[in-house]
């Protein structure tokens, strides 16, 4: 009744279920520990560069030497300045146009970064929902298999029944060791995801706040 003999003696079906839940298993613990991994450094990183922008006194010099950083407030700083410079290029300047512009860009890049550091979550969730179904799939398959033993030993024994079922409830318990760890982890990843966009949302207005008092300023 080990693991190791219960899928030795499982139909060819069965064993093709449970090496696929395995494998999604496998596949999830992996995305789940590279995302916990990223989204960590994100929160870090996007941390200590808005500290740093907020205490600089010149927005120009920030951007040249911290502006090109991968990740997402740097992303919509180096958007809100590239609208800045193409709206503000010309001799007359129109200071509406130009705050539009400038909210279109950031929110467009919040968008982008947000849908960047949700990328596989979408497999946590289809494993989440998917991999039951498929266990009890194999339970289903195993149960068919013990009645047809049962038909065929013209018996109802429990020794006879016992080992097929085994084998089909095992099915099942691996489908859940797959679904339950990818639903939990998409849960609080999205949880993470919604507060990285609220964080970057706050960065945007604040940004585009200090914009929109230079054209003041300039006008």
């Amino acid at each position: 009744m080990s693991p190791v003999a219960l899928f030795l003696q499982a139909d060819i079906v069965v064993k093709v279920v449970m090496i696929g839940l395995l494998l999604a298993s496998i596949w999830t613990w992996a995305i789940i520990i590279a995302q916990w991994v990223k989204m960590r450094r994100i929160a870090r990183e996007n941390e200590r560069f808005e500290r740093d922008f907020w205490k600089s006194d010149d927005i120009d010099r920030f951007y040249e030497t911290r502006g090109k950083d991968d990740f997402p407030s740097a992303k919509v700083l180096s958007a809100g300045i590239a609208e800045w410079r193409r709206s503000t290029a010309g001799k007359h300047v129109d200071r509406e146009g130009t705050r539009s512009r400038l909210a279109v860009a950031l929110n467009a890049a919040v968008s982008a970064e947000v849908d960047r550091a949700s990328d596989r979550l979408n497999i946590l969730a289809t494993v989440g929902s998917v991999a039951p179904f498929v266990g009890l799939f194999g339970t289903v398959w195993g149960i068919m298999r013990s009645f047809t033993d049962i038909a065929a030993e013209q018996s109802t024994n429990l020794a006879v029944v016992a080992p097929g079922i085994a084998e089909a409830l095992f099915a099942t318990a691996i489908g859940l060791f797959a679904a339950i760890p990818a639903v939990i982890a998409y849960n609080r990843m999205t949880h993470g995801i919604n507060k990285m966009e609220a964080r970057l949302a706050r960065f945007a207005d604040g940004f585009h706040g200090t914009l929109s008092r230079e054209l003041e300023l300039e006008g």
